[in-house]
Formats: structure tokens, sequence, C-alpha cells
């Protein structure tokens, strides 16, 4: 079976993207499921309930969010309405949303949840490892095999997450930096691991926004809006192909131009 995991869609160019190229590339390549971090998809920060129900319309199975979860007004009120949406599962227990989603596909059932890292990040969080633990003891019998994210700063807190799950998830696949890195592999036990997928939005960019505020900034210090940029679009993902005891056999990064 094969999965393919988008990262970070940025704002109206990422979002546009998505939805043109997700039915392509299902057809085209038989991907069985697709998931998507899609917490930067409303004006480069956040989501609301207009735009997860066009991704999820468009072909995305299940939408994961990160840090800027709750960006939106008003997504706090919405988010339990979404079934395919889940929400960093090491917030606060009393927030909204659901910790986790399962999709299911010709018989084969994926778990999905997203962890927030502890290093340089600024929520206050639980620990990322104990409450992956958690939740694959708690859903124990219910998966056929899962899609573990971490949304971190530190490469090294996501190398160690891959390492503390191999064996016991398809994938464990980074976001948050942006900037998709050069590690896919196969680890031991047959875990899919990449560090960051990268971004799904526009590249001629500062992570996803206009250049030279970005570069203003970084020369005076003085605040600017920083505006979502709109040049050199692409889909970044990372597909992982895995077998029906949802161990991974093969993972390969895609950067797919929207033009």
């Amino acid at each position: 079976m094969k999965l393919l995991f988008i990262g970070d869609i940025v704002g109206r160019p990422g979002r546009e993207a998505a939805i043109a190229l997700v039915p392509k590339l299902r057809a085209e390549h038989a991907i069985d499921f697709v998931i998507a971090n899609a917490e930067n998809s409303a004006a480069g920060a956040g989501i609301n309930g207009t735009i997860a129900k066009t991704l999820l319309e468009a072909g995305v199975d299940a939408l994961t969010l990160g840090d800027h979860v709750w960006d939106q007004k008003g997504w706090e009120n919405e988010i339990a309405s979404f079934e395919r949406v889940c929400r960093p599962a090491n917030l606060a227990v009393q927030c909204p949303g659901r910790t986790h989603v399962i999709v299911e596909k010709s018989g084969f059932r994926l778990l999905v949840f997203t962890v927030l890292g502890r290093n340089f990040m600024g929520p206050k969080v639980d620990c990322p490892f104990a409450t992956a633990d958690r939740l694959l003891a708690e859903n124990a019998g219910r998966f056929d095999g899962a899609l573990a994210e971490i949304h971190a700063e530190a490469t090294s807190e996501k190398q160690a997450m891959g390492w503390h799950l191999d064996g016991r998830v398809t994938a464990v696949l980074g976001t948050h930096t942006h900037v998709a890195t050069a590690d896919t592999s196969l680890l031991k036990r047959q875990t899919a691991f990449q560090c960051d997928v990268g971004m799904t939005g526009p590249h001629d960019s500062v992570l996803g926004r206009e250049i030279e505020p970005v570069i203003q900034r970084f020369l005076d210090g003085m605040p600017r809006r920083f505006e979502v940029a709109t040049g050199d679009v692409r889909l970044s993902g990372t597909l992982v192909e895995f077998n029906a005891a949802g161990r991974a056999e093969r993972i390969e990064w895609w950067s797919v131009r929207a033009d």
C-alpha cells in the first residue's frame, strides 16, 4: 500500500496546489492514503472550517495540525465537528478536537497522530514520547499501521522519536521547519523516517513568506507584516510504501510543481 504525507500547507498558494494535485497524484500513483499537515493553510497561520472542508473534499483523507492550531479565531469551536482532523495529541487534555484519527482503505486501518516537540517550541505540552506511547497502547487492536508525525524544531528530537517508535509504527515523519531534509530512510525495524518533509506552498520565499520584509526584519529588528508569497509553488511530500503488516518497505521524498 502507499501513503503520501504532505508537508505544511502554507496559505492560498499551498492549499490551491494541494487541491489541484492530490486527485492527480492519487490516480497516477495508486496512492491509498493521503494525509496533510494544514496548520498554516489559512493566510499562513492556522486553519478554519471552510478550508478544512475543502481540503478533505479534494481527496485528503485526514488533516493534522501543529503549534499554530488555534491561530484562526473560532476554529476552537469548529474542530470537534471534523472527524478526520486531529490536533496535536500532547496539548492540554482540556483542549477541543481529536488527539488522533483512524482512516481505513481496503480493510487496512491507519492510525494518524501528531505530537509537538518541546525543544525551541512555544507551546507548553506533555512529553511527546510518552504521549506517542499512550496513543499506541490505547488504540492497540484498532489499527494495522500508524503514521506518527512529530511537529518539532530540533532534528535531534525528531530522530530520537524515530528510533523510539521504530518497529511500532509504519512511519515517523517530521514537519514544522518548512525545509525538507535529505534523510529519508528505513530504520532497522522497518519504520520509514524523515526529519522534515518540507512545505507545500511558495518556495520563492522565506519559509513561505515574502522575501524582502523578512530580510529587513533580520537587518533592523523592526516589526513587519509577513505576507504569504506567491512564486514557485510546489507540493512537498513523502511517499511511503508498506506491506499488509504495516511495515515500511520504501520511502521517497517528492517535490511537485503546481504549474
